[in-house]
């Protein structure tokens, strides 16, 4: 199984020493199985960079989305699980001349996060502002208590 490639080695396409004697071999016409960084992007989503918080009663994310339209961002919950997925598509032309630097990430990314406490999925919300996504996660009361009324047929 392949190991995942950290976060900065996608971004940069770059490959660490040891991942480079899988990628020497030639294959059955003789050619390079050498790795371009479009093929290392291509391969898996980037991951997502959060902050987490926890309060008495909540569970609140925090991640930058800019540059992805909040329709286009899908947001997973379970009771102990939260995934954010989305797809920054890149607004220039197919003309790559005249850049001096390409550092920004175009493409799918994924974040999958567990949670540090149980939390009721249908209270959940969330907002974006200016690029920065917030999701509110209220969490689940297990201490609290309600009446039930016994129905006479």
């Amino acid at each position: 199984m392949a190991k995942k490639r950290s976060f900065f080695e996608r971004l940069t396409g770059g490959i660490t020493v040891d991942d480079t004697s899988d990628m020497d071999t030639l294959d059955e016409k003789g050619e390079s199985g050498l790795i371009s960084p479009d093929e290392v992007w291509a391969e898996e989503d980037a991951e997502l960079a959060v902050d987490m918080q926890e309060t008495p009663s909540m569970v609140i994310i925090k991640t930058m989305t800019a540059g992805v339209r909040p329709d286009d961002l899908q947001i997973e919950i379970t009771r102990d699980n939260v995934t954010i997925k989305g797809e920054r598509k890149e607004t220039h032309s197919g003309n790559d001349d005249g850049f001096h630097m390409k550092e920004l990430y175009w493409g799918s990314f994924s974040r999958s996060i567990a949670l540090p406490d149980e939390i009721d999925p249908d209270l959940a919300e969330a907002s974006e502002k200016h690029g920065l996504l917030t999701i509110k996660l209220p969490k689940f009361d297990k201490n609290k208590k309600a009446q039930l009324k016994v129905k006479s047929s």
